[in-house]
């Protein structure tokens, strides 16, 4: 649905989007990370035929982003950092009137305000004009006028900015429930829980270039190293530490837990269990540490920084 190839964008001299490889299916979510000034939403504006590459190329759901720019627009639902609303137009109008953009019928269109207007808990301020909405209220607006003619390919900047816990819920259960098996979405976002939550597979650009991609769990092992098991022994260990399998790296320990790392947690932390037992360990508890997306997109940043610097 989403497919770009050596996708690359220049402005005079300086290149804001390098070489970007993307293949999102139906049914999948990514979600783009990347620090300010990244190359997010440059990326965003190529693929909906706002901005032409300089080389490479990009198709959203068959389309070429060059060659039919006005049927990729009529595939996707964006929503931008700045959402361009009408002040002084009431929520319905607004609604309507981008449904006659998108060649909507009207008996479509009522149905589709209607059932988004309730998805969104809008209904009641259906008449009041854009300018009184709060910011969490523009946000959802602008997240319906995106789905309001129901598109394969979602593109989200920032879905749940400025929204209060409650709202930001609601949007994220909803961007859930449109995950389907002829839909793309692709969520730009700095709320790494969120992307964790949300997407199927993380790509990081750094400096208009995908430094790194693929499934949470991959990116974790990937760049954290294979997963840390800690033990919780029921009496202090006295500087004391069980001796493990060979292969199993010690990382830390404290006065009465040990933690390692195990790439294959099913074959041997029955193993190491067994071996602790049998030298008279008493154990509590054995559970795998968390590691967080935040771990992973720090480390991937922080090696591109690096790597920048060896240059």
């Amino acid at each position: 649905m989403i497919v770009t190839h050596d996708l690359s964008k220049k402005f005079g001299d300086f290149l804001a989007v390098d070489a970007v490889d993307l293949n999102i299916g139906k049914g999948e979510v990514l979600a783009l990370l990347g620090p300010n000034g990244a190359g997010k939403t440059t990326t965003v504006r190529l693929l909906t035929s706002i901005l032409r590459p300089t080389q490479g190329w990009a198709k959203i759901a068959g389309h070429d982003v060059v060659e039919e720019p006005q049927a990729v627009r009529s595939s996707v639902g964006v929503l931008t950092e700045h959402h361009g609303l009408y002040n002084r137009m009431p929520a319905g109008e607004y609604l309507n009137f981008f449904g006659q953009l998108y060649g909507l019928d009207k008996e479509e269109r009522q149905k589709q305000i209607e059932r988004l207007f309730d998805i969104f808990n809008l209904s009641e301020d259906s008449k009041r004009r854009l300018g009184e909405f709060s910011k969490g209220m523009r946000q959802k607006l602008a997240l319906a006028r995106a789905l309001l003619h129901n598109p394969p390919v979602l593109l989200l900047d920032e879905p749940t900015s400025a929204m209060d816990p409650k709202s930001a819920r609601l949007v994220r259960d909803s961007i859930r429930e449109l995950r389907s098996a002829d839909r793309a979405i692709m969520i730009c976002t700095h709320n790494l829980g969120e992307a964790e939550e949300l997407a199927d597979r993380i790509a990081i650009i750094r400096r208009g270039k995908i430094i790194a991609s693929g499934s949470p769990n991959e990116l974790k092992d990937e760049l954290l190293g294979p997963p840390i098991f800690e033990v919780k022994f029921s009496e202090n260990l006295n500087g004391g530490s069980p001796e493990l399998p060979r292969g199993i790296e010690v990382v830390e320990t404290g006065p009465d837990w040990l933690q390692y790392h195990c790439s294959k947690p099913k074959e041997y932390n029955p193993k190491i269990i067994k071996r602790m037992v049998e030298q008279k360990y008493k154990i509590l508890g054995l559970h795998e540490v968390p590691r967080s997306l935040e771990q992973v997109y720090l480390q991937a940043v922080n090696e591109g920084e690096e790597d920048n610097n060896v240059e």
